[in-house]
């Protein structure tokens, strides 16, 4: 190729690849702005909290949260800007009031910017998981395992108390986050299973809850999702359900296969929660059901 035809041949590049630059760059040849991260506000109890995983949040002992809870995977996937005020023992009304002196309502950490908030909240509220666990794990050592001895005592109790006064308060407590923040991402999630379908007697050391006694609990966790779930579909939220894929994950598995630890015996200083796998299981599923991350 003659000379003069390569010079401009050239020169005909460069200034391609310059209007290419340009058009990738901008106008000022500075670089592309990485998309906005999302504005992300974590909320709820224990279970969002991570209660008993470490490395714990040393920014607030009170509510017993890790920097391993499913907010800070999710958060650590996505690029996030996470605001955190998950905390252990929280009911549905502690997103309305203080749970203790110093510590805000959990809504106060969400603005009208926010975009994405997640929550696992309603399991405290009544006592529901504290005093089933307790009263059954009670019953259950009394009876030697045999029969149903916390069904025969409380039947129905605990369901009448969620749907009662847990059903009301969730959609009290979804309102005031749609109310804060009306273009938000809402995802609100189940408790994964604490016990499995059928009594294990290998487990009953950990977990030491009477034969008739373990689908009792299981009934009742159901029945708690089913209210979890209704209240996110009735306040435009998206419920995350863990009853698939938490099966063969309950507190009666094996270390590295179950999410839950059990009562008894358990590698978390707080029993019968998420473990650190569980947090990332429970994390994992939400970005999938979310299409995020």
């Amino acid at each position: 190729m003659p000379l003069p035809i390569l010079r401009r041949v050239m020169a005909a590049s460069i200034a391609a690849a310059g209007t290419l630059a340009l058009s990738v760059t901008g106008v000022t040849g500075s670089p592309a702005h990485a998309a906005t991260p999302l504005k992300y506000a974590a909320l709820g109890d224990s279970y969002s909290a991570a209660s008993g995983v470490l490395p714990v949040d040393l920014g607030n002992l009170l509510c017993l949260r890790s920097t391993a809870n499913y907010p800070h995977v999710i958060a650590a996937r996505t690029g996030a800007r996470l605001t955190d005020v998950t905390c252990g023992a929280a009911q549905t009304k502690d997103f309305t009031q203080a749970q203790y002196p110093g510590v805000a309502p959990q809504v106060d950490a969400v603005a009208a910017d926010t975009d994405l908030v997640t929550l696992t909240i309603g399991g405290n509220d009544n006592g529901t998981f504290i005093n089933a666990m307790l009263a059954c794990g009670t019953a259950g050592v009394l009876s030697g395992g045999k029969g149903s001895p916390c069904k025969d005592k409380y039947g129905t109790s605990f369901d009448d108390a969620i749907d009662a006064h847990t059903y009301p308060a969730l959609k009290t407590a979804l309102n005031s986050v749609r109310a804060k923040a009306p273009g938000a991402r809402v995802a609100v999630l189940g408790y994964p299973w604490i016990t499995p379908a059928t009594a294990d007697p290998a487990c009953f050391a950990q977990l030491p809850i009477a034969s008739g006694d373990v689908p009792y609990l299981r009934a009742l966790q159901t029945h708690l999702n089913a209210v979890v779930a209704r209240a996110a579909a009735e306040t435009g939220s998206t419920y995350v359900d863990f009853a698939q894929a938490s099966e063969g994950h309950d507190a009666c598995e094996a270390p590295g296969t179950r999410w839950i630890e059990p009562l008894l015996f358990g590698q978390n200083i707080v029993p019968v929660h998420p473990n650190a796998l569980g947090e990332r299981r429970m994390a994992e599923r939400t970005l999938s059901v979310l299409g995020l991350g």
